[in-house]
């Protein structure tokens, strides 16, 4: 997955004229026409013009539904949301499609990458409770609450199993604010099996999407693992190569692996952090045709630095920009699986009640103009994996540093 936002913010309406269009479709003043036997040079014209759509027909059978539909009508705002849906659908692209207001406000704080709240991720069991697993050091872990606890009320309403999670999350996050808000949860713990009562402050809570170490055995190699992309990768990025040169790094292996994506201004900048010159990426879309994004800052390694990126059918969308840039410019070594093959580029819109949809602004190719969409990146040296998960593209990472390392000392 990669968004783009027009502006930097956390959700952006970007040129809100679908969701005004779609916002019209149930207001005031419906009416209907008659049917007529041939259509105008003028109506014609208009069928074809997108920019001309009024959804009449959809204003006449909301109108007809209202008078003769024979029980209660589902809220105005699901009908609305089903409209804004079957727009989406009719589109018959898989990655176009609408969030209602917790979904986006999710999606929105974990591209962030930082939110309000009590610092824990919430998974459902088999028997329908919600664990919480705080993260460390978290206004939730301080507090006492530890991994596979159960989640019973918030604010004293029972947590049901048929929640939706999403909904949970939001109702545990919040503004922080100097009165120190937050939340009260009754847990039960797995340790005692007693039910306890919390009243948890807000935090501001960073997702770290990077994470980062000298290889134990190998005191020459970094190791950066990127988890996915969100608005605080580039920074974490230039904190975890800072770090590393500091520890006396002579060789790095980038860690793709499972990341599925992200933000791609982000992914750009990445690369760019590892490239003197070159491409990056090509965009190509009907609005704003061919954009060619190429490397301007320089590298924060030194050129010469064997760098190696760790890759497998999990590694989409953003890091396959990433992973894509660096190989075909020659900067870096693929190693592991062939990646997914997510060659599009999704943009998201905010809309006036919360709610979000995104479409499929462009595809993008690789430097050297392959689509990737389907297909993925080929990896220089293909490994299949262990089936005792050994790390195998680790090792065979390390080898070939070896091997370079040898040669640029000969």
């Amino acid at each position: 997955m990669k968004i783009r936002y027009s502006q930097p913010l956390e959700l952006v309406v970007r040129g809100a004229t679908v969701g005004l269009l779609l916002g019209l479709v149930f207001a005031a003043g419906f009416f209907t026409r008659d049917i007529m036997s041939s259509p105008t040079t003028s109506s014609v014209r208009a069928q074809d013009d997108p920019t001309a759509l009024q959804f009449t027909l959809l204003d006449e059978v909301h109108q007809l539904v209202v008078n003769n539909f024979y029980t209660e009508l589902p809220p105005n705002q699901q009908l609305h949301y089903a409209a804004i849906r079957g727009y989406l659908g009719a589109l018959g692209d898989p990655y176009s499609f609408f969030n209602e207001p917790p979904v986006a406000r999710s999606e929105s704080d974990a591209l962030a990458g930082r939110y309000g709240g009590i610092g824990v991720e919430i998974k459902r069991n088999v028997l329908g409770e919600i664990e919480l697993f705080p993260y460390p050091d978290s206004p939730e872990f301080r507090a006492g609450i530890r991994d596979g606890d159960i989640l019973l009320a918030i604010n004293g309403e029972p947590v049901t199993p048929e929640q939706n999670l999403d909904v949970i999350r939001q109702a545990l996050r919040g503004e922080v604010t100097d009165s120190g808000n937050g939340v009260e949860i009754t847990v039960r713990s797995i340790a005692s099996n007693e039910e306890v009562t919390y009243q948890i402050p807000f935090e501001e809570i960073r997702i770290p999407s990077v994470l980062w170490r000298m290889l134990p055995d190998e005191p020459l190699i970094g190791y950066i693992n990127i988890m996915s992309f969100t608005s605080r990768t580039p920074d974490e990025i230039s904190e975890a190569v800072n770090e590393l040169n500091e520890q006396g790094m002579q060789a790095l292996i980038l860690d793709l692996r499972n990341n599925s994506g992200g933000l791609l201004q982000e992914s750009i900048d990445v690369a760019d952090a590892f490239l003197e010159e070159g491409i990056i990426v090509i965009e190509q879309s009907r609005v704003s045709g061919e954009v060619i994004e190429v490397a301007t800052e320089g590298s924060i390694i030194p050129p010469d630095m064997p760098l190696i990126i760790l890759v497998n059918d999990r590694t989409a969308s953003a890091s396959e920009v990433v992973a894509g840039a660096l190989q075909q410019n020659d900067r870096a070594l693929l190693i592991g699986q062939r990646t997914r093959g997510k060659g599009s580029v999704q943009y998201i819109f905010g809309l006036s009640d919360g709610s979000s949809f995104r479409i499929t602004g462009a595809i993008w190719l690789t430097p050297n103009r392959t689509p990737l969409d389907g297909v993925g990146l080929t990896p220089d040296i293909e490994m299949i994996p262990d089936i005792n998960g050994r790390e195998v593209e680790l090792d065979e990472a390390i080898r070939q540093i070896r091997e370079q390392i040898i040669v640029a000392q000969d």
